[in-house]
This record gives structure tokens, C-alpha cells and sequence, in this order.
């Protein structure tokens, strides 16, 4: 089970990037050209918060199955804490859920504007924020913090 929730974890990660950086773009578009906000508009921001909530719910369930953690947790781990265990078991997990909150936080704003213009300028902040916490906290395969490859 825990092999099946990395790789699906792994999969959701590129779709959760995939929605924020095409929300982003079109929040700027709709705002700079001050387009209408249209269902299309809404359906991608629902569908982007949607999809960081299933990554959240995958993820937390394999923080708790992680023998990673599980190690870390431990007396032993604490004390022979590397780097990589602390970007896991502290670093990970406490940006990306910043990173969901403001997801959250985005598009419930956004949901409740009157004015086009101000519901993409939300859209467009506050994912943008999310998405650059989102870029620090992957365990890119360059990363100096800990290291995973694209597809795992």
C-alpha cells in the first residue's frame, strides 16, 4: 500500500502543478484583457482546489505510513535527525500545508466576489503564493534538502 500511495502521490503532485500554473495564467489573462469571469473561470478554480485537497489527503495519509517518519518520530530518529529526515517529516509537511491553506483561503475569496477583475487578481495572488511554497517544498531531484526523482 505505501509503494501504491507514493506513486500515486507522485502522479497528483505534476496535476496539482499542472492547475495552479493554469489558473495562474488565466486569472492574469482574465484580469490584464478584464475578461468576464465565466463558469470555465470558476470550474478551474474549483477543480484546483480540489485537486491540492486530494494531494493533502494522499499525503497525509502516507506521512503517517512512512516508515521515514515513522523513524523519525522514534527516539533514535531524533537523535540521528539528517537533513533529509527533517525536510520530511517537518519542512514538507508544514509549507505544503500553508500551501493548501492558501489554495483554500484563494479560492474561497474568489468565490464570493462581485467584481470580475478582483475575483481573478484573488485567484492570481494567492495561488501564486501557494505555488511558489509548493516549488520549495518538492523534493526535487536537484534539491540540496532531499532529493526524489520526477516519477517515482
Amino acid at each position: 500500500m505505501y509503494s501504491a500511495l507514493l506513486f500515486l502521490h507522485s502522479i497528483v503532485r505534476w496535476l496539482v502543478l499542472i492547475s495552479l500554473i493554469y489558473g495562474i495564467c488565466r486569472a492574469w489573462r482574465g484580469y490584464t484583457q478584464k475578461l468576464a469571469f465565466s463558469k470555465t473561470d470558476n470550474a478551474i478554480r474549483h477543480w484546483t482546489a480540489t485537486i491540492a485537497h486530494i494531494q493533502l489527503m494522499i499525503g497525509m495519509v502516507l506521512y503517517f505510513k512512512s516508515p521515514l517518519i515513522q523513524y523519525f518520530w522514534s527516539p533514535a530518529g531524533k537523535a540521528a535527525a539528517s537533513e533529509e529526515l527533517t525536510f520530511f517529516s517537518l519542512v514538507h509537511l508544514a509549507i505544503m500545508l500553508v500551501a493548501i491553506i492558501l489554495i483554500t483561503i484563494g479560492s474561497a475569496k474568489a468565490k464570493r466576489q462581485l467584481q470580475d477583475p478582483t475575483a481573478f487578481k484573488t485567484i492570481f495572488a494567492w495561488y501564486l503564493v501557494a505555488l511558489i511554497l509548493i516549488f520549495i517544498a518538492i523534493p526535487w531531484p536537484f534539491s540540496p534538502l532531499a532529493n526524489r526523482p520526477y516519477f517515482r
